[in-house]
């Protein structure tokens, strides 16, 4: 059998140029894709993806989310630039295994990378939101506002706030411990618990009675939650204009230390719990109710609404006088007339009446 003709040096030769300039080839394909890979993995994760356009951002993860749900949340916000390289990086960091999706209020931050972002949500470092509450007269107002802004049901803060025993270990009982909220904006974190939230609130009001506040209320010989209580009969009688409300506090002090009954009206509208009423008649003074200052003497049990801090401070330094009496002026101002004795008293309060007839306001 005859032998394979050998191949010539020259042949040889070009055969091994062949496969150098096939392997240079791989070799440059091979290094191009390993610098675009490189380049885009270096992209999706430390070049930024979050743009708030100056605003604050938060999105609010909540208990039993995946992460797609979580993700979704995020582009719902409008803050992520590139949408595909955030879910590419969130699978590449294991966000999507049990237990890396954690709950709670995360700011998403100008400038944020995917891996940043991840590494936010994937450790649960979230921002606390800002509670606030105020305009509240009633308990369930109070625990609907609260549950709107955190993770609590407001059947839970409810139920916490009826019961003698824990409100007693708060220090107040059930009536009196709407007095421990006071109207402020308060850090806490989303998915606090309800006991928690409420430690937080009763931390903030004993630090909100400095040594100085209580100087005052000792003074007056009423107590915090008495302060509170006339405070929020004051606000409800002038919420236009606080530089009045340390005349009316001097008002209704002058009245109680001379035993004389409050007869405040907003006390008559939230024993009737009738907040549409806008004219006090004799129909509503019937109302048989403890809150019903013009039936009893001395204050109520416990607040007609959560009085703000300036109305809680008008009442500690109120305006000496010897006022016993005030009712709105007939110009409508929101201002009020006042008067030393019943004669002036009943003359201002015609005035206004008679303003309000021809108004045409019953």
């Amino acid at each position: 059998m005859a032998k394979p003709a050998q191949k010539s040096v020259l042949e040889r030769r070009d055969d091994a140029l062949k496969r150098r300039k096939r392997w240079g080839v791989v070799s440059v394909v091979f290094t191009l894709a390993l610098v675009c890979f490189s380049y885009y993995f270096y992209q999706v994760f430390f070049t930024a993806n979050i743009e708030t356009k100056g605003k604050p951002t938060y999105v609010v993860i909540p208990r039993g989310a995946t992460w797609k749900t979580a993700l979704a949340a995020i582009d719902k916000t409008g803050a992520v630039v590139d949408k595909l390289s955030l879910h590419f990086v969130a699978r590449l960091m294991k966000y999507d295994k049990p237990g890396a999706v954690k709950p709670g209020n995360y700011e998403l931050k100008n400038g944020f990378t995917n891996r940043q972002l991840i590494n936010v949500l994937k450790s649960g470092a979230q921002s606390p939101v800002k509670l606030t509450f105020n305009t509240v007269r009633l308990r369930n107002e109070l625990v609907t506002k609260l549950a709107s802004q955190v993770d609590v049901p407001a059947a839970r803060l409810d139920s916490l706030l009826r019961d003698p025993a824990y409100t007693k270990s708060l220090g107040f009982d059930t009536t009196t411990v709407l007095t421990m909220f006071i109207p402020n904006t308060y850090d806490v974190y989303w998915n606090t618990s309800a006991k928690r939230l409420f430690q937080r609130l009763k931390t903030s009001y004993e630090q909100f009675w400095t040594p100085a506040r209580d100087a005052e209320r000792e003074k007056l010989h009423l107590t915090r939650a008495q302060v509170s209580t006339l405070a929020s009969i004051v606000e409800a009688e002038q919420q236009q204009h606080a530089d009045e409300r340390p005349r009316i506090a001097g008002v209704y002090l002058n009245r109680l230390k001379r035993g004389m009954k409050l007869q405040a009206d907003p006390t008559v509208v939230y024993a009737n719990h009738d907040f549409t009423i806008k004219r006090v008649l004799n129909v509503h003074l019937q109302k048989d109710s403890p809150y019903n200052t013009y039936k009893y003497a001395g204050l109520p049990p416990g607040p007609i609404n959560l009085p703000s801090i300036a109305s809680i401070d008008a009442v500690l330094k109120p305006e000496s006088n010897n006022y016993l009496y005030f009712c709105a002026k007939e110009d409508f101002s929101g201002y009020h007339a006042f008067a030393t004795n019943e004669t002036e008293h009943i003359a201002n309060a015609r005035r206004y009446q008679a303003a309000l007839n021809r108004a045409g306001i019953k």
